[in-house]
């Protein structure tokens, strides 16, 4: 059966696409003026071996990806969305639920009228955050197709590759530390942190104590090890394990330095939060594999493990407790 088009999709499916990241330009498909992406050009993200390629949502469409999408950890107030066969960086955006309508935590590229209609009778969305600009991909799309606002920070405005519209401008910029967000005047009870570190304006997001971390912190396969069971069972997580890394470039392999790990502290520590969920479905919950140690004692101690290998002793951050 042919897939329904919806407007929103039909202004946009022929503008340029970036294969590797999935974020969108302004440039039509039938321009020659675009060689190169301003995401993945600078070092915090890659150009492949093969050179920089460029997609549209047309094409995708011709090959009939998926976005499948499932409840988090048996909370059916968090919804996964993410597509399949993957497309650009290959991240999940996740809807929340609020008594006072929807939010959408990062954005994937591939936007469909199967996912509209789904969403929409979830009762839409009221508001798109982006956690920074790895994840801009479609992003003005997203909010036309919705009728929503789209927050970003406002430290990372040059990454942003599409205008918006002056004529009924969709994004809000976040310039304070903590931004609650309210739809139609209401608030939802979710709040968005501004940490830095990875980019400037790095957001997480808090609600109903889960905090969604994107890859402003990376969940690495330690957190997850499940050490309740086999060899040394009852014993706890062997020591000096971390839970998360803290990268200025991800793909390349380039930490932040301890001084932007305090920073990025200072902020997560006056907050409760009992889990976390990444970008690419990692979620570490209080009790998970026979730890001890709550999620959030566990994002410290992952701070002062990167910061002892990174050869310091005596750094303040290492004095830090939770």
């Amino acid at each position: 059966m042919e897939q329904k088009q919806i407007p929103e999709l039909l202004k946009v499916s022929e503008l340029l696409i970036c294969s590797t990241c999935g974020t969108q330009f302004d440039t039509p498909a039938s321009s020659s003026q675009l060689t190169s992406c301003l995401i993945c050009d600078d070092p915090r993200q890659y150009v492949p071996p093969s050179g920089q390629s460029f997609t549209t949502l047309s094409e995708l469409r011709a090959a009939n990806p998926q976005n499948k999408h499932e409840v988090i950890s048996g909370d059916d107030r968090f919804l996964s969305l993410c597509t399949e066969p993957r497309v650009g960086i290959g991240q999940r955006a996740i809807l929340i639920k609020t008594p006072v309508g929807n939010v959408l935590w990062d954005c994937i590229t591939y936007l469909d009228s199967a996912t509209v209609e789904w969403i929409n009778s979830l009762g839409g969305l009221g508001a798109i955050v982006i956690s920074h600009p790895h994840y801009y991909t479609t992003h003005l799309l997203w909010a036309e197709a919705f009728d929503c606002p789209v927050y970003v920070s406002s430290e990372d405005k040059e990454w942003l590759c599409r205008l918006d519209d002056p004529s009924k401008p969709r994004r809000r910029f976040i310039a304070d530390p903590e931004l609650d967000i309210e739809i139609k005047g209401q608030k939802t009870g979710i709040k968005i942190l501004k940490l830095g570190g990875h980019f400037p304006g790095s957001l997480v997001c808090l609600a109903y104590g889960r905090l969604l971390i994107a890859d402003t912190l990376m969940t690495t396969p330690a957190g997850l090890g499940d050490w309740s069971h086999g060899p040394g069972a009852g014993t706890g997580r062997p020591k000096g394990m971390n839970s998360y890394s803290f990268m200025w470039s991800y793909p390349n392999m380039i930490p932040l330095s301890p001084e932007e790990l305090e920073v990025m502290w200072a902020v997560l520590k006056k907050h409760a939060f009992s889990s976390t969920h990444g970008a690419f479905g990692q979620d570490l919950i209080d009790g998970y594999g026979g730890s001890e140690a709550p999620v959030k004692k566990r994002v410290l101690e992952s701070m002062q493990i990167q910061t002892r290998r990174m050869g310091w002793t005596d750094h303040a951050i290492l004095s830090e407790t939770c």
